[in-house]
This record gives C-alpha cells, sequence and structure tokens, in this order.
C-alpha cells in the first residue's frame, strides 16, 4: 500500500483498540526517497482519511491540507539516528503509559515471543512535547542498536520498524505485555522466563514438518477458511487476539483439520493463508502454527472437539503467568460453559505432547503458564463463545482482587449445577 493508506489503517486500528484518543500520538513512514509521511496536527484520529496525511519532502517542503504533526521533530531525529527504521509509531496506550510515568521499563520476557518481537526497550528522559530537546534525547536512545522502542518519560512510547507492520507489531505486542504485568501483579506476583526458556520456543516452531502437493478446495474446506478468518478477526477486534500471536484449527474431515499459518499477521490473515493439514502434512508452500502437533494430537484423541482456539487475551494470560488460580466459580454461565480450568507448566506443550491431549478429555479450557489459553468446542462459534466467558471471567477476577477477596460458590451450588444443566 501507498504510505498514507498504511498510516490510514494502522493509526485507525490503534484508536479502534483504544491505544490512543482522538488528538494524541502520531505515526510516520519514511519513503525510499527520504520523504516523510505522517499524520496531521489537531485533525481527529477517529475519522482520518489518506486525504489528511502529510508528506514533508527531503528538503523541507509540506504537501498537505494540515499542518504535520507537532512530535515531527523527534520522527526526524530518529530516522537519522537509524537509517534502518521506515516506520515509527508515538502514542499513549494506558499500560505503556503506567510504566512511562513510574519510570519503569517493562520486562517482556513473560511470553516467549513477545521478547523476540520487542527486544530491549530504552528510556528517554522527559523533553517538552515538540522540542528539538526532546527529539534529541530520544535519538540518543534510538542510537543504541539494541532498542526498537523507548519509553518517553511522563508522556508514552515511541516505537521504530523495518517497515509499518513491523513497528505495529512491536507496539501491539508491548502494550499487550504491559496490561498483563499490571493485571499479573494485581493478582500476585509475576514470573519471568529465562532466555533458556525463551529461546526453547524458537526451537519448536514447526520447521521440519512435512508436506503435500496434491491439494483439493472443495466447497466445505472453503467455507471453513471462511469461517476461521471471521473469527480470527472477531477476536482481534474484541482484544482476545494479537497480530503476532493467536491460533485457530477447525476439523475437516476425520483427523484432517485446517489451522492458522505462523508468521502471518493475524489482523490481515485471509482465506487462502490457511493451512490444510493432511495425514499429518501440511499443504504445500505453507508452514503451520507453532502448535500443530498439539492439535493434531487433540483431534486424533478427542473425537468431540471439532475446533481449537490458541490464544493470549490479556486477563486470562494474567492469570497465566502470575501462577494465580483462575476459579471460574464466579458465577453460574462461567462454570456451566467452562467448568474447573487447570493450568499446566510451561514447555509441556512441546515437551509431552500426549498428555496434554488426553486432557481435554475432561477439560475445555487448559490455561499454559506464560505461554497461552486452550480453548476447545465442537463448532467454532461455540469455542469463541467458551474463549469470551473465560476472557470476562478472569476479567472480573481481576478486578475482584481490588475489592476484597474472592467468594467463589461452594460445592453444593456447583453439584445443583451439575444437576440443573446435565453438566458429568
Amino acid at each position: 500500500m501507498h504510505p498514507v493508506e498504511q498510516i490510514n489503517v494502522i493509526i485507525g486500528r490503534i484508536y479502534s483498540r483504544g491505544m490512543t484518543t482522538t488528538s494524541g500520538g502520531n505515526i510516520s513512514i519514511r519513503d525510499k526517497n527520504g520523504d516523510i509521511w505522517i499524520t496531521p496536527s489537531g485533525v481527529d484520529k477517529g475519522s482520518l482519511t489518506t486525504k489528511d496525511i502529510m508528506q514533508v519532502k527531503r528538503d523541507g517542503t509540506i504537501i498537505g491540507l494540515h499542518k504535520p504533526s507537532s512530535e515531527l521533530p523527534f520522527h526526524k531525529a530518529i530516522y537519522e539516528a537509524r537509517p534502518e527504521i521506515t516506520a515509527i509509531i508515538h502514542a499513549h496506550p494506558p499500560a505503556l503509559v503506567a510504566f512511562s510515568i513510574a519510570g519503569i521499563v517493562p520486562d517482556t520476557k513473560i511470553v516467549p515471543q513477545a521478547h523476540n518481537i520487542c527486544g530491549d526497550i530504552g528510556f528517554a528522559p522527559y523533553g517538552t512535547p515538540g522540542s528539538e530537546d526532546l527529539g534529541e534525547k530520544i535519538a540518543f536512545e534510538f542510537k543504541d542498536t539494541r532498542y526498537k522502542a523507548v519509553i518517553m518519560e511522563n508522556h508514552g512510547i515511541v516505537l521504530g520498524g523495518t517497515d509499518m507492520m513491523d513497528a505495529y507489531q512491536r507496539f501491539e505486542t508491548l502494550e499487550f505485555c504491559c496490561r498483563t504485568i499490571v493485571n499479573a501483579k494485581r493478582l500476585g506476583q509475576v514470573n519471568y522466563l529465562s532466555d533458556e526458556q525463551v529461546s526453547q520456543y524458537v526451537n519448536h516452531l514447526p520447521t521440519n514438518i512435512s508436506h503435500f502437493m496434491d491439494i483439493d478446495h472443495p466447497s466445505d474446506e472453503r467455507a471453513i477458511r471462511t469461517e476461521m478468518v471471521n473469527i480470527i478477526r472477531r477476536a482481534c477486534d474484541q482484544g482476545m487476539m494479537i497480530s503476532t500471536y493467536g491460533t485457530v484449527s477447525v476439523r475437516w474431515r476425520g483427523d484432517d483439520f485446517l489451522i492458522t499459518p505462523s508468521n502471518v499477521a493475524r489482523w490481515d490473515i485471509v482465506p487462502g493463508d490457511i493451512v490444510q493439514i493432511k495425514n499429518g502434512m501440511a499443504e504445500a508452500g505453507k508452514t503451520p502454527s507453532r502448535s500443530v502437533a498439539l492439535h493434531q494430537r487433540i483431534y486424533q484423541l478427542n473425537p468431540h472437539i471439532n475446533s481449537i482456539i490458541c490464544t493470549q487475551s490479556v486477563n486470562l494470560m494474567a492469570h497465566a503467568v502470575s501462577g494465580s488460580k483462575f476459579d471460574v466459580r464466579t458465577i453460574p454461565e462461567s462454570w456451566i460453559f467452562l467448568q474447573d480450568v487447570p493450568s499446566i507448566p510451561f514447555g509441556l506443550i512441546y515437551n509431552d505432547v500426549d498428555s496434554v491431549a488426553k486432557m481435554f478429555n475432561h477439560n475445555r479450557v487448559i490455561l499454559v503458564e506464560n505461554d497461552s489459553v486452550f480453548v476447545t468446542g465442537d463448532k467454532l462459534l461455540n469455542t469463541f463463545d467458551y474463549l469470551e466467558v473465560a476472557e470476562f471471567s478472569a476479567n472480573s477476577l481481576v478486578m475482584a482482587s481490588s475489592i476484597g477477596s474472592l467468594q467463589p460458590m461452594g460445592d453444593k451450588e456447583i453439584d445443583e449445577l451439575r444437576i440443573a444443566f446435565n453438566v458429568k
């Protein structure tokens, strides 16, 4: 897409997800000519169009309907300091601002992929917005090539990327980490991964999976692809999946199934990206999600399961990284839909696939410490509903932790629910 189209899409996505305000934040792209395309100053971020995006040419000439963002000086300073950076996002998402005003750099080693995406984070001391001084302070941090993201003291965050999607994924992932850390601290403590555990994630990507060439796409298979894409976008819209993580699979015929690909932004997945798994092999030219082996084993050992969602929604992950019990005995609906939810150690989904797959004989939802949540069901829409109920319940528990101790339903009430709703 043209820079103005990219900027328009990403600023709209940031605003709709509540990660910037009507007047706050700015993003830019530097093209191969050295021109900077940037959001305007004083224009509603919730209704920007491509016509509103400003062009600042290499010689300083300004083209467009408005004034360029007042933060243009630090965008220029970053581009000068780091020639490989071609896209910048600056915004004030609540959790990152919390770290900004506390003067703390977040540790992103709460889930494996987060540190790979975000890397080390810099910290720039306060400077007056729009000033050359602020630009110099931020550029100084970016001169350290370890950093592609810098916390701005009492201000927010600024991130760079090799392209706009690279910058956006870093931005979205970093805000997810901060929200998860904040909520986990409400529940208790935060358990971080070691460097060795983070590296294990990379080693478990399915790089050696066999492929098949004779690919068939009958109408029922294509219908599943469309349904999967719709659910993935819905999950992204509702904040239960981010662009860098989320796996959806649906049983097709027998133990064959369809699954999301690796290394494709979840916001942008289209039906053609979905990977068909047939007789344990993937369709040629595509790499399935890293948990493909576990999905396959779940389908093989659990004939009643026809769909699986694996994701990292903030409140469920707050439980997963804090080691806090996810007690679904909060309201009747939560327990009826989810029943009791066990938590398993980090790494088990790769090291003991059979044991984990067998757990779904009796559990609909499983939390994986510092990794993800797995939700299973008969139909994909039902599975998504269970995920929503689980995330809402986890959110209520996080909120309750600020009010007082949890008062769950007792065994008597649970037994009454078993009888009333025929739950085994």
